[in-house]
Parts: C-alpha cells; sequence; structure tokens
C-alpha cells in the first residue's frame, strides 16, 4: 500500500488528521479521541447520541475504548513520514453547528475560528485579522484598550495595543513590531532549545545505561535463580540417596553383628531347653516314694546311657560348656560394635560432597588465611605471635624504621598477597571503638597524610569512627544508612570482575557496599586500629 494511501486510511474523518490517542465506537468507526469528545459534547443527547460517520444512534453515550493497536500503527507512521503529517489542533469551525469541522484559520476581529468554506465567505476588511486557529484570541487583544496587540514595548517587556504606544502608559517608550521582538527573541529560544537537546541526549543515555544495567541484573537474577532451582533439586535428592547409603551400612553391620549372637543364642537355648528336661526328671526322682525305683535310677539320672560311656560323655559336655562360655565372653566383650565412626565418616563426606557441589555451583571459595606482616606494622602496634590479632600498644616496639613500615597511622598489611581469583576473610572488631579494614596496593605511601588506608586512590576501605560507619576511597567518603550488628565483617574480592565487596556477618548476612574498579596491582589486606583496640582475623590456614 502506497503511503498516501496509508495515510488516507490512519485519517481521523472529524480532524482529517492522523489519528491521535485513537478511540472506536461500538459501530466500529475510530476516531481521535479529543475530536469525538468535542463531537459527542456538541450533542444534547436527548433524542440519543450518533456517530459522525454513519449517524448511528446510541440511546446513551457512548463508552470509547482505545484502539491500541491503531494508535501504535499511527504512531509509527507519524515518526517515519513526518514530512506527509498534518497539523492536528483539535480547534474547529465555530458555524459549523451540526457536525465540526476542523478549522484552517481564526479572526481575531471576529473572534472566531473558520473552516474552508467559511474562510471562502469570510470579509477581507483590513480589521479582519487572520491567525493560524487558536482558542485564546482575547490573549492577542489588549485588556485596557480592547485592541489588537501589534508591538513590544523593550522597556517593560509588554506586547502592547497602537493607543497603548501613543497615549497609555507605555507612551514614549522604545517599541517594536511584533515581528521584530520576536525575531530578536528567537535566538535565546535556540539557545535554550540546544541546551534542552544536549540535556536530552544525555538523559536519554544515561537512560540506556540504566536500562542496560537493569537489564543485566534481570539476566543475572534468571541465570541464579535457575542455579538455586536446579541446586534444591539435586538437594532433595543427594541426601535422600546419602540417607539410604548410611542406612543400608547400619544394617548391614547390624547384621554382621547379629548373625553370631543369634548362632550362640540357638544353641544355649537347645542347651538350656536340655537342663529343664533333665532338671524336670532329677526333680521327680526326688519327690518319687518308691525306694526301688530311686536307687535303681543312675546317681546322674539320664545324662549318660551307661555307666561306661559316662566319662567319655562327661568330658565332652565339659568340653563344649567351656567353649560355649568361651564364645559367649568373646562376643559379649570382644565381638564388636556398631562402627559409629565409620557410619559418621559415611555421613560427613556425602554430606562434604553436598555442600562442595553448593560451593561449586556457585563458585564459592573457603576463607582465605591472612597472616599480618610485622614489617608493615606501626610500632605502636603488637601483632599476636600467630599473625593473626593486631592491638594498640602504648608501648613503642623497637623496630627498624623500614621504607615497609607505616609512620603516620596505626596500620599493617598482611603478608600475602592476592593477584587473580575470588577470595574472602574475616575480621572480629568488637574490641575496637574505631578501626579501619580493607584492600591496599603495595606501592601506596606508607608516611604521610596521603598514607592513611581509603585516603589515597590505591585503598579501599570500611571504616567505624564517631559511632558512623563509611567506606572511603581516595578520600571520597559513603556514609551508610545502618551500623555494624554483628562487630563481625566480611570482606570479599573478585579481582577479575574489579570488585571489592563488604558485608555485616549478622542474621542474615547484609551487603553493606562494594567498590567497582580495574585492579592494576597485587592487593594486601590492610587493617588499621584505634587507640586501645583490637582486630583479629579468621581464615583457614593455607598456603597463600
Amino acid at each position: 500500500m502506497a503511503s498516501a494511501d496509508l495515510r488516507d486510511e490512519l485519517d481521523c474523518s472529524i480532524c482529517l488528521s492522523t489519528y491521535t490517542d485513537p478511540v472506536n465506537l461500538r459501530c466500529g468507526h475510530n476516531f481521535c479521541r479529543v475530536c469525538i469528545v468535542c463531537a459527542l459534547d456538541t450533542q444534547d443527547g436527548s433524542g440519543g447520541y450518533s456517530c459522525p460517520e454513519r449517524r448511528a444512534v446510541f440511546q446513551h453515550r457512548p463508552v470509547l475504548h482505545r484502539n491500541i493497536t491503531l494508535r501504535n500503527i499511527a504512531e509509527t507512521f507519524r515518526s517515519t513520514h513526518p514530512d506527509q503529517e498534518r497539523k492536528v489542533t483539535g480547534i474547529f469551525c465555530t458555524y459549523c453547528i451540526h457536525s465540526p469541522v476542523p478549522a484552517v484559520k481564526s479572526c481575531l476581529h471576529c473572534e472566531a475560528s473558520l473552516c474552508d468554506d467559511h474562510l471562502r465567505v469570510h470579509s477581507k476588511a483590513p480589521e479582519h485579522v487572520l491567525t493560524e486557529p487558536t482558542t485564546s484570541m482575547e490573549k492577542r487583544k489588549c485588556s485596557v484598550h480592547r485592541e489588537l496587540l501589534k508591538y513590544y514595548c523593550t522597556a517593560d517587556a509588554a506586547c502592547i495595543c497602537v493607543s497603548c504606544s501613543l497615549a497609555g502608559e507605555h507612551q514614549g517608550h522604545k517599541v517594536e513590531t511584533l515581528d521584530e521582538a520576536s525575531e530578536k527573541k528567537k535566538p535565546k529560544f535556540r539557545n535554550y532549545l540546544q541546551k534542552l537537546i544536549t540535556e536530552r541526549e544525555e538523559t536519554e543515555k544515561r537512560v540506556q545505561s540504566l536500562q542496560e544495567r537493569r537489564r543485566k541484573v534481570q539476566e543475572k537474577s534468571a541465570g541464579v535463580t535457575e542455579r538455586v532451582t536446579a541446586l534444591f533439586r539435586d538437594l532433595r535428592r543427594h541426601p535422600e540417596d546419602l540417607e539410604k547409603r548410611v542406612l543400608r551400612e547400619i544394617s548391614r553391620q547390624e547384621e554382621r553383628l547379629s548373625h553370631p549372637l543369634s548362632d550362640l543364642i540357638q544353641k544355649l537355648e537347645i542347651k538350656k531347653a536340655e537342663l529343664s528336661r533333665k532338671m524336670d526328671h532329677i526333680e521327680e526322682m526326688c519327690n518319687m516314694t518308691d525306694p526301688l525305683t530311686v536307687l535303681q535310677e543312675s546317681d546322674t539320672g539320664d545324662l549318660c546311657d551307661t555307666e561306661e560311656g559316662d566319662d567319655e560323655d562327661r568330658c565332652d559336655t565339659e568340653e563344649g560348656d567351656d567353649e560355649d562360655r568361651e564364645r559367649h565372653d568373646e562376643l559379649l566383650h570382644d565381638g564388636g560394635d556398631l562402627d559409629v565412626a565409620g557410619i559418621s565418616h559415611t555421613l560427613h563426606s556425602g554430606l562434604s560432597d553436598i555442600m562442595k557441589g553448593v560451593n561449586v555451583c556457585f563458585n564459592i571459595q573457603e576463607a582465605s588465611d591472612i597472616v599480618l606482616d610485622v614489617n608493615t606494622a606501626q610500632i605502636n602496634l603488637q601483632i599476636s605471635e600467630d599473625m593473626k590479632t593486631v592491638f594498640w600498644s602504648g608501648t613503642k616496639w623497637n623496630r627498624p624504621e623500614t621504607p615497609e613500615r607505616f609512620q603516620n597511622y596505626f596500620q599493617v598489611l598482611s603478608s600475602g598477597r592476592f593477584f587473580s581469583g575470588r577470595h574472602y576473610w574475616e575480621v572480629d572488631v568488637r574490641k575496637a571503638n574505631l578501626w579501619r579494614v580493607g584492600m591496599c596496593y603495595p606501592s601506596m605511601d606508607r608516611r604521610g597524610d596521603q598514607s592513611g588506608i581509603g585516603h589515597n586512590k590505591k585503598s579501599w576501605a570500611l571504616c567505624k569512627s564517631n559511632n558512623e560507619c563509611i567506606v572511603i576511597h581516595d578520600r571520597n567518603q559513603i556514609r551508610l544508612s545502618d551500623n555494624i550488628s554483628s562487630n563481625r565483617v566480611r570482606i570479599y574480592l573478585d579481582y577479575e570482575a574489579g570488585q571489592l565487596s563488604f558485608y555485616d556477618l549478622c542474621d542474615p548476612i547484609r551487603h553493606l557496599h562494594t567498590f567497582t574498579t580495574t585492579f592494576t596491582e597485587l592487593l594486601h589486606a590492610g587493617l588499621w586500629v584505634g587507640v586501645g583496640g583490637r582486630i583479629k582475623i579468621s581464615g583457614r590456614k593455607r598456603e597463600m
């Protein structure tokens, strides 16, 4: 379809211009919202309301439904064909009473707007001044003399009429025609317009950068959400598998220990039954009243079938009894027990494997081992034997003055250094009212006002001072809204990403601030402790 034909399809039948905020009636016809509202306002509603297009009648004032698809098409056409855009004024001919017709001119003398038809028959007299369609004709006349405003008083910066200039309050003032004054003022508007354009472009760039940042946050959030969902799906499965494996091991050990016990118990139960039977027989002999029967019974009842085999059977019985006793004692005291330590190890190893999976999923490392370098410690600082604690001392320690040692601030650096990867370490600051923790380049000054951690471009720090927590870099301070509530701080470094983050180790852990930069040197952990304070480092032992 040709653009001209398309524009005709996108023209409102009332204003004859491209649709602006198009709405439609129940009959299906579309109009600009302002056009149809004005058209409906001219109808008193006593006989209903009619559609301007085909005169469809509605008993009640019709509800306007926004046509979003048509609006998008019209806006696209307007942006791609600006030269074919017709000016939409929303001003209608004063004399077209029955149906609103767009005005093409306004007469300041008649204070009326005219369509093409009424303009052709309009008076051509000089006093009938025609302008572009306007609804503010009163503003074009002098409020005192009711004459057209034709001049501009430069002294009072006011638009005036002829009478104002000749006999009114502006008499004798320097005046210019409106065209002259307007042309002189336009450069100021153009300059201001250029400033606005520049500011809008800068604003648009900021909007785009923020939108890009938001997009990245949303993408990262979606990625992390997917990983966490998959992780918990595995976490729900792995503990179940681990539980089954541990329970199988417990059952296996139980069966191994119970089997010999069950065998001996069965054997002893048979022996106990045999002994009970013999006891009953002997007891019967003891209660026998017939002496002949008692005397004819052997002394041992029926333990032995014959006297001849008595000694041999007795020997075998005694040997069996001894073996049973030994086996009983062995199983009772030395027969082993459940290997709870082994079961615990299996359980612990399985849980550790699960946690390793969590750590791998989120690239979590164990805490880095931070060891303080006494060669960098200011002479008022004392370092513990394990090189994990620094505290202020009133004593000035006899240490050699070296280029590495801090002179003006109670500071110390770590002996280890970071040059890649992700790392974290933690400090306990509960015994320090004033403190500062962070990361530093080794090239940072060691003396002078610039040698404080955070006082230069080569260090970043989290500080507590005057009951306020701040982060500082190159002397630029940012006050944090909340104080440290746990007295324990975690410092997290992502060297490649150029991020240094601080966390309050409360429950739940709370992010305090993240510095973002590009690291160009090795990094050392740095501590500053106030008078009487003590800071302790926690972290696992490992090679740096």
